[in-house]
């Protein structure tokens, strides 16, 4: 437990560090834990760090974890691609979806959550890298998207997600960002209240934050080194 709130402490720092660089304030950044493929206990120990908000990538687990810690009141993102047949469980378990990349999943999302729950909270995922085997929607295509998935019930369209290619270099890296934040702006133009861009990891979190980052998900450097079955 002391090394994960030792990590968080210097994951936050590393996060202030760079809004300060930005010209921004520290609080404008929120930070994401991605717990996936950790257990519960983990959580927990990250919850008495301070730690309210987690990502999870797997549906089974995901949910598993959800049930297991419902009494901590945690806000709970789902970060991994939404699979058709997975839509149920995740509109049920999660406060938050960072993956939509079609509008066959928006609608599935829309129509199975619960009436009586608040909305949920969606970011369309964005392919900025033009990578094939990654997800995400294509940044020409997105505005078409972002204002279909705006006007479903039952979500509220929060916002953009991304992931960069990892092997990009500092300069690289920050233009995915910024092609990112030039969408959001745009679709804020076009009359979307769009207040989050969800990018930068533990390896890039700064590049992110230098253009405009408002939520980072960090994974590896607080919880340590993922150990898959």
């Amino acid at each position: 437990m002391a090394s994960i709130i030792t990590n968080l402490r210097v994951v936050r720092a590393r996060i202030a560090a760079a809004a300060r660089a930005a010209g921004r304030d520290p609080a404008s950044v929120s930070l994401l834990a991605v717990s996936k493929t950790w257990p519960a206990s983990q959580v927990h120990a990250a919850f008495e760090a301070g730690q309210r908000a987690f990502g999870e990538n797997y549906v089974q687990e995901g949910t598993e974890k959800v049930a297991a810690l419902a009494e901590l009141g945690l806000v709970w993102h789902f970060i991994g691609p939404v699979q058709s047949n997975k839509t149920r469980l995740v509109a049920d378990a999660f406060d938050w979806v960072h993956s939509i990349d079609r509008l066959k999943i928006a609608e599935r999302l829309s129509a199975q959550r619960d009436a009586a729950r608040p909305p949920l909270q969606v970011c369309l995922q964005v392919n900025v890298s033009g990578e094939a085997s990654k997800s995400g929607v294509a940044p020409d295509e997105a505005p078409a998207l972002a204002h279909a998935v705006a006007a479903l019930p039952r979500l509220c369209l929060r916002g953009l997600m991304c992931i960069p290619e990892p092997d990009g270099d500092q300069g690289t890296l920050r233009r995915r960002f910024a092609l990112l934040r030039q969408l959001r702006e745009r679709l804020v133009s076009e009359g979307l209240a769009l207040d989050t861009l969800s990018m930068g990891m533990s390896h890039d979190l700064e590049a992110a934050i230098a253009e405009g980052a408002t939520l980072v998900r960090v994974g590896t450097a607080i919880f340590g080194e993922r150990q898959y079955p």
